[in-house]
């Protein structure tokens, strides 16, 4: 196919779209989503202390949730124009409905993103803990703002993983590929077994307790004191 932006004739298969449409939705967001939900740290009286910044390990799991899924939503814009080239459009089958519901979904997980607000936190980094003046962020007081934010990441996220399987299922069904059918099937099954394993061993902890500590007299832990 002849780009005009590159100035000269690509060879574009389907395979090219159903391999990083693959990597991007049963690998890439996976670990975003088990980092996430199972890499924070076990809650302590004082929280995380340190700066939220890329050197600090501290925040490996933050980090790594946030721009692997900024890579893979990246990525899942170039999948889909991939196949509209292909295809010369938009095609209206039950697979590019699901792959156009998660891209879109995925698209608005980003925008979201500044909805987050500030942090905060009585023990973060620029805190006092004796001045409650330096205490205050959206997320440590878990303002109208972050409370919307968690409520829509959470919510758009998991329709977003539901149209890109479905995607991949239709996609599978549409244009037979038995070796990534296999691989398909043998992650689903790796991810719940995973799941089961991380939960019995008590790895999900709560963000809000895990980033700013156990202490009671957290606002948020206050609000839950009967959780």
């Amino acid at each position: 196919m002849y780009l005009d932006f590159l100035g000269r004739t690509v060879q574009i298969q389907w395979s090219y779209h159903a391999i990083l449409m693959f990597v991007i939705w049963m690998a890439l967001v996976p670990i975003c989503i088990l980092t996430i939900r199972y890499g924070k740290p076990k809650p302590t009286p004082h929280g995380i202390r340190e700066k939220i910044k890329l050197t600090n390990v501290a925040w490996w799991w933050f980090h790594l949730h946030k721009y692997v899924l900024y890579i893979a939503i990246g990525l899942s814009v170039a999948g889909a124009a991939v196949a509209m080239t292909v295809s010369g459009g938009f095609s209206r089958s039950v697979h590019s409905l699901f792959g156009i519901a998660a891209v879109v979904l995925g698209c608005l997980q980003v925008v979201s993103t500044w909805l987050r607000g500030t942090h905060g936190g009585r023990y973060y980094y620029k805190a006092r803990p004796d001045d409650p003046a330096t205490w205050h962020g959206d997320h440590y007081s878990m303002t109208p703002r972050r409370r919307l934010f968690e409520a829509f990441h959470k919510i758009v996220g998991y329709f977003a993983g539901f149209f890109a399987l479905g995607a991949v299922a239709s996609g599978l069904v549409q244009y037979p590929m038995p070796a990534l059918t296999v691989i398909t099937l043998a992650i689903v099954i790796l991810i719940i077994v995973a799941c089961i394993v991380l939960e019995h061993q008590g790895r999900r902890h709560d963000t809000y307790r895990s980033v700013f500590g156990n202490d009671p007299d957290h606002p948020y832990n206050k609000a839950r004191k009967d959780l």
